[in-house]
């Protein structure tokens, strides 16, 4: 499809005070009476001076004292690797986890950011489609298979009117598609609605931009499009319902991105 000018759309104890003085008392004697007591307490024996009186060890007093920061809130499902290539000031993740390497059917779950660092399940999870052939992380253009990584979503448009998405959006009738898929099923209306992945692309730009930064033979055109029913050749096909959701959802303010690829993979 030929590259299109965007319509209208901007490109988370202290230890306990230790009380162990012991209170010395005399017995009465009928004469001489007794020297009154001192004033002083008498020294606690060792054993209490070495314990506390609640039974914790000064060991554990001083684990209790250890302040260490813990360690840093991560998105559900992905590992430190992982999850340390989504940019600081994101706070909105779309999580598109396939089952296996091979696997052309995923889960997607829209996690936010909530102000304290934690993060929490926004919206889904839905169902998916990916690729014939699975995930790669050399994705080439024609091998079938998905992108693996974190990539930025900024940019929507497609064959029907903007559905109410926060993101720009472009309508345009050549977002119209016709033919069959892999199972023979008709791909009409598949890019009624359609999500930029930026694999590939020049970000701010409409969908059907075709200038590939990295070569066109590393592929492009890959993005979030409504499901036809069977497998893509690198997009992720949603629920026709699920994916005007996430237009209204996303929010370009939360620098959104899609984490997507195998379990095991985004697991690391």
């Amino acid at each position: 499809m030929p590259a299109f000018v965007r319509k209208g759309a901007p490109a988370f104890l202290g230890a306990g005070t230790l009380c162990a003085a012991l209170l010395l008392t005399g017995c009465a004697h009928p004469e001489p009476p007794a020297p009154a007591p001192s004033s002083a307490p008498a020294a606690p024996p060792a054993s209490a001076a070495a314990k506390p009186s609640d039974g914790r060890s000064p060991a554990g007093d001083a684990a209790a004292t250890d302040a260490r920061p813990a360690a840093p809130p991560r998105i559900p499902g992905l590992g430190p690797l992982t999850q340390a290539r989504v940019p600081d000031g994101t706070t909105q993740a779309l999580v598109v986890t396939g089952a296996t390497e091979n696997s052309n059917t995923a889960v997607v779950t829209l996690h936010q950011r909530a102000p304290g660092g934690r993060w929490f399940e926004a919206a889904g999870p839905w169902p998916a489609h990916n690729a014939l052939k699975g995930w790669t992380g050399d994705h080439s253009a024609g091998d079938l298979r998905t992108p693996i990584g974190v990539f930025r979503i900024g940019d929507a448009g497609g064959r029907l009117p903007d559905p109410g998405a926060r993101l720009p959006y472009d309508e345009d009738p050549q977002f119209a598609i016709s033919g069959t898929g892999f199972l023979g099923e008709s791909l009409e209306g598949s890019f009624d609605h359609v999500i930029a992945i930026d694999y590939n692309r020049v970000p701010g730009r409409t969908p059907l931009d075709k200038e590939r930064p990295l070569g066109a033979g590393k592929g492009g055109g890959v993005w979030i499009h409504v499901d036809h029913g069977g497998p893509t050749q690198a997009c992720i096909a949603l629920g026709r319902d699920d994916l005007r959701t996430l237009l209204v959802t996303l929010d370009p303010a939360a620098e959104p991105v899609v984490v997507m690829g195998p379990a095991r993979e985004l697991s690391r």
